[in-house]
């Protein structure tokens, strides 16, 4: 799954280059540099690769995300409706504008329910937020139908769904804007890093200055920019963009290896009738990051858990449901508005409310998914082993009760 896994010759060339030249920051320089400008080739990579008009990189994909819901105006008081399965990142990044999370349940898309977005909806809510969670989408028509409908925007957090596309337009292309996260587990990696992608150019714009002390890049230098509004510090560094350009060039790639291993493991546990899969609305979009599946009950889901592990085979397996950082149901400092800082009373008799609201669609789904990561580094041996001791885990807890 992780680019960091053929990480090799092409990233120390690109880091190379910015170490030759001793300039490290993205912005200014301009003579010692020597025409180095890795920051300004990746943005121009992923504009030309994911088809969109703009892209604008930043330190990470909590900070694209925030970058983005800023640029898109959403602030203090406004609702973001977004899934209550997803990383700790989204809510993060609406809570630090001042926005309040409106959590609704998943389907088995693993991402956003369309009729719990649609029951969710108040004279408050400014923007829906779907998250395209392990590789894969979410209906993206039917959210589309919605924002339109009701004026909304529409904001994509892709940042686990690098190289997923629905019905042929890549992830975070689609909406109003849209993120992707190059951490060091992603798709394709910088070490540390995200990027906000859009078709306006009016958000570009605002990206472009928020994610930079509200530059505005207009100077013939550094120090005569202006500053047309208040920004902050979010920009990545020419040495973490350096990286993500190897990467980038290995995208198709990395996608065409999951997509193959992804098939290949899933053939073991097609191979079980108990077990089903996740509904993946473009089959053909699917970057097959992860392969999602699900057993009957709650009981026998963690049963099957617990003898992975006895077996020592469960690393690369996800039991979301008990995960801390992905699934409502452990979120404790987020229900208990747990701060350093102060918020606001809006926000935080919000996330009060959370103790009390429950999810129980979500739950019988998320109890009874496991998502296996799908490794670049695999040989066919190596499936071969683990799909037969997968299976034959499966099928001990199964034919046991």
């Amino acid at each position: 799954m992780p680019g960091f896994e053929l990480f090799g010759a092409e990233e120390r060339k690109e880091v190379n280059d910015v170490l030759e030249t001793g300039i490290l920051m993205r912005y200014g320089f301009d003579g010692p540099r020597k025409g180095i400008w890795k920051a300004l080739e990746l943005e121009k990579a992923i504009t030309e690769r994911f088809g969109c008009g703009y892209a604008q990189l930043t330190s990470s994909g909590t900070s694209a995300l925030t970058t983005a819901i800023a640029a898109l105006g959403i602030g203090a008081g406004d609702e973001v409706i977004m899934p209550c399965f997803t990383f700790v990142a989204s809510f993060e990044a609406v809570l630090s504008v001042g926005a309040i999370p409106v959590l609704v349940d998943i389907d088995e898309t693993l991402t956003l329910n369309p009729t719990a977005v649609r029951a969710a909806i108040t004279p408050k809510t400014k923007c829906i937020m779907p998250v395209h969670m392990c590789g894969s989408m979410a209906d993206m028509d039917a959210l589309q139908a919605i924002c339109s409908e009701h004026h909304l925007l529409l904001l994509e957090d892709a940042c686990q769904s690098i190289g997923a596309s629905y019905k042929g337009k890549s992830l975070g292309t689609i909406g109003d804007a849209g993120t992707f996260s190059f951490d060091f587990v992603k798709t394709i990696t910088c070490a540390e890093g995200g990027a906000v992608l859009t078709n306006r150019k009016d958000i570009f714009i605002k990206s472009d200055g928020y994610s930079d002390h509200g530059h505005d890049h207009l100077g013939v230098d550094r120090g005569a920019d202006l500053h047309p509004f208040i920004g902050y510090n979010f920009r990545i560094s020419e040495l973490h963009a350096a990286v993500g350009l190897a990467q980038i060039r290995k995208l198709d790639n990395f996608l065409a290896i999951q997509k193959k291993n992804n098939k290949t493991l899933r053939a073991y546990l097609e191979a079980i009738p108990e077990i089903s899969f996740r509904n993946v609305p473009d089959e053909a979009g699917d970057s097959c990051t992860f392969l999602s599946w699900f057993l009957p009950t709650e009981e026998i889901t963690k049963a099957v858990v617990a003898e992975m592990k006895e077996q020592g085979i469960l690393a690369g397996s996800f039991y979301w449901f008990v995960n801390n950082w992905h699934y409502i149901s452990k979120w404790d400092h987020l229900k208990n508005a747990i701060t350093l800082n102060p918020v606001s009373e809006k926000q935080k008799v919000s996330l009060l409310a959370l103790q009390e609201k429950q999810f129980p669609a979500s739950d019988a789904i998320m109890s009874r998914c496991i998502s296996t990561a799908i490794s670049l580094a695999w040989t066919e041996e190596q499936i071969k082993e683990k799909g037969e001791k997968m299976a034959a885990a499966i099928r001990k807890v199964i034919d046991k009760g």
